[in-house]
């Protein structure tokens, strides 16, 4: 192929292109969202979609004790000792006359 023939079919893959990416951009709709009128109705009639309690800015809590919580998360306590076991063997000591 020559250099002449390749940069012709490179100009044409240019311009075809070019038509083809503006032809991309016509849409048969008015809007990109077209089609989901049921999900805008239930949306739009929606009194209140958020939590109430996600407008509350003022957390309560203390910071040591977040503090404590961040430790022990870290440094877990160790756990507590197995509960003694008594064992008997044998007779209970009681006799019987």
């Amino acid at each position: 192929m020559s250099r002449n023939s390749a940069l012709i079919l490179i100009l044409c893959a240019g311009s075809l292109s070019g038509c083809a990416a503006d032809y991309l951009n016509h849409y048969d709709t008015v809007t990109l969202a077209a089609g989901d009128t049921q999900k805008f109705n239930s949306m739009l009639q929606t009194v209140d979609p958020l939590n109430p309690a996600s407008r509350n800015t003022h957390i309560e809590g203390d910071g040591t004790r977040a503090a404590l919580v961040a430790h022990n998360y870290k440094f877990p306590p160790p756990p507590p000792p197995p509960p003694a076991i008594t064992v008997n063997v044998g007779g209970s000591g009681v006799t019987t006359p």
